[in-house]
């Protein structure tokens, strides 16, 4: 392999709080051990249209605490093409970049392999995405800002939702997982989350409102992962049909969850996973995504990351149905 002497960073797909804290890490640590950093605006796209700028220690001074990402972010239907990455590989050449480093979740990390391995491009990535999807890695950044921006909301309405004697369903980011809806539930001491990976069971709902509601509470929250199918309309309109009694509201957070100063466990991550990934190119490594599992970095290759299945803790479900009796 050509020895490394320009890096290119960039973020893809949806913001998540902490991607700025990456980007810092990744220049400051970058130009420590001698490297070039260039940024690489709006994702994917932005290699594709060459918008290329260098990044110095001072571009990325006092943005640890910004959410949002200052390379912005964007999603590219012209990188799906073989004719968008080969764009995008001259590109590459042409600014003189021999490594990449994407920051991004499951689409970006697909994107970053797929190129990484058509063009034989030395490939890290990190793993900035709010739902915390991505195997290899106890947590990923932006997901603590996020369960935190939750449990903020959810106090709010629970205040309305006790004065009014209400059941509020609480729909909440995740896309196919639950963690998200399920950790935040326990946090804000919510009676139930309806998430994906339960959705076997057609009278999950049933059975909660047997289980919560009837006893003795006269309000509850229900924290509901996102769905076209079954989200938290879906579940209200059902109890105002199936249990006409009970006064029933929804509210959906939306991007409202993306979006703030990351906590400073994100930060934390952020930053490690950032020196993390110059590190592994240091070594020669590629074709991998930076991880944080049991208190070390570590490295998952793009197969792992991406094809399999991060498997829900069943235990925490067992921890939310036992405390909201």
């Amino acid at each position: 392999m050509a020895k490394i002497q320009t890096i290119g960073v960039l973020t893809s797909g949806g913001d998540a709080p902490g991607m700025n804290a990456a980007i810092r890490a990744v220049t400051r640590a970058g130009i420590c051990n001698g490297f070039k950093i260039k940024g690489i605006y709006r994702g994917w796209e932005g290699l594709i249209n060459g918008d290329i700028k260098d990044l110095t220690t001072e571009d990325v001074s006092g943005i640890i605490n910004r959410g949002g990402t200052i390379l912005r972010t964007a999603r590219s239907e012209d990188f799906r093409t073989y004719e968008g990455r080969q764009q995008a590989y001259e590109n590459m050449k042409e600014h003189g970049i021999d490594a990449l480093i994407a920051i991004g979740g499951n689409g970006t990390l697909s994107g970053a392999r797929e190129f990484a391995d058509e063009f034989d491009v030395p490939c890290i990535g990190l793993p900035g995405t709010i739902d915390n999807d991505l195997y290899g890695t106890d947590s990923t950044i932006g997901y603590d800002t996020t369960m935190n921006t939750i449990m903020e909301c959810v106090d709010r309405i629970r205040d309305t939702a006790q004065s009014h004697e209400r059941i509020f369903f609480v729909e909440v980011m995740g896309r196919d997982a639950g963690f998200l809806a399920l950790s935040s539930a326990i946090a804000c001491g919510a009676e139930a989350a309806i998430i994906p990976e339960e959705q076997t069971d057609e009278d999950q709902l049933a059975e909660f409102m047997k289980r919560g509601i009837r006893k003795s509470k006269k309000s509850c929250i229900v924290i509901v992962s996102e769905s076209p199918k079954c989200g938290a309309m879906y579940y209200a309109d059902r109890v105002k049909k199936e249990f006409p009694g009970y006064d029933v509201r929804v509210s959906i957070l939306g991007h409202l969850q993306r979006g703030g100063s990351p906590t400073a466990q994100d930060r934390i991550l952020a930053s490690c996973m950032g020196a993390g990934a110059i590190e592994a190119l240091k070594r020669g490594q590629r074709n991998a995504m930076v991880g944080y599992h049991m208190g070390d970095v570590v490295l998952v290759p793009f197969s792992e990351a991406i094809r399999s299945d991060k498997g829900l803790d069943h235990r925490f479900v067992e921890v939310l149905n036992t405390l909201s009796i």
